[in-house]
């Protein structure tokens, strides 16, 4: 493979999945780890990502979240339109990290009043903007990878939470394997979060879908609805139609 195919398909990963892991495209591109740790830095060079021990980060995967840097800005904020009439009045609601729920966050009407539970202190900060919603910041160890709290600490208080809703992005959807990760840590993280809620919902864009990853978080039939920036009749859609999981 050209250097050029390696640089797309590395910049391809990041603008999906946020973040790459170095040990990853030394296995999916069958090249050393120097020639990897060589893309990285040159495509760092280039300010197209952000090198970080282990990979990479999105140049969107940051605190400033610099709305011109966010990957497939308009169909995040088709989502978060969406994802929005599932929040009621007084709701508990669990919600998660990452640029598609940073977009959410920004497109919340201004009067919004809900409790909300969150493991990113980034979407904490946007929260916080809204008079009436209450923000409670889950604490543990930081994850510089992914950019929320993570660990036993995190988990036994996200495992004492009675949520009415959780929101989440994903890495990865597919029809048969359902949510899928490549972090050991954020999937524990991710099925405490989907257990401790009555009704969860999955922002994906649509480049996520039929995408699995060697490790499973849950299956469609744990999911209550998926929303995507697809219209929910889309044809795309209709291996994800099982029983009762609404497509929005």
């Amino acid at each position: 493979m050209l250097k050029k195919e390696r640089h797309d398909y590395i910049m391809r990963q990041i603008n999906l999945h946020n973040r790459v892991l170095t040990s990853d495209l030394v296995q999916l591109l069958t090249v050393s780890e120097d020639t990897i740790r060589r893309d990285l830095q040159e495509l760092c060079d280039n300010k197209q990502l952000n090198k970080v021990h282990g990979g990479a980060l999105s140049k969107s995967y940051q605190s400033t979240f610099d709305d011109s840097q966010v990957y497939a800005r308009d169909a995040k904020i088709n989502i978060a339109k969406k994802a929005i009439s599932l929040i009621k009045e007084g709701m508990v609601i669990l919600i998660g990290g990452g640029t598609t729920i940073i977009e959410l966050v920004k497109q919340f009407p201004e009067n919004i009043h809900a409790t909300f539970f969150t493991i990113s202190p980034f979407v904490a900060i946007e929260l916080a903007k809204y008079p009436r919603a209450e923000v409670i910041l889950i604490g543990g160890l930081f994850s510089k990878n992914s950019q929320v709290a993570y660990g036993a600490n995190a988990i036994n208080q996200l495992a004492e939470i009675n949520a009415d809703l959780c929101l989440l992005g994903t890495s990865a959807i597919h029809p048969k394997e359902g949510l899928t990760d490549t972090d050991w840590e954020i999937n524990h993280l991710k099925k405490t979060m989907l257990n401790s809620s009555r009704r969860s919902a999955i922002l994906c864009i649509s480049e996520k879908m039929n995408i699995t990853l060697r490790l499973k978080v849950a299956p469609l039939q744990n999911i209550d609805y998926l929303i995507t920036e697809l219209p929910a009749t889309d044809a795309k859609l209709d291996d994800y139609r099982i029983k009762n999981l609404q497509i929005l």
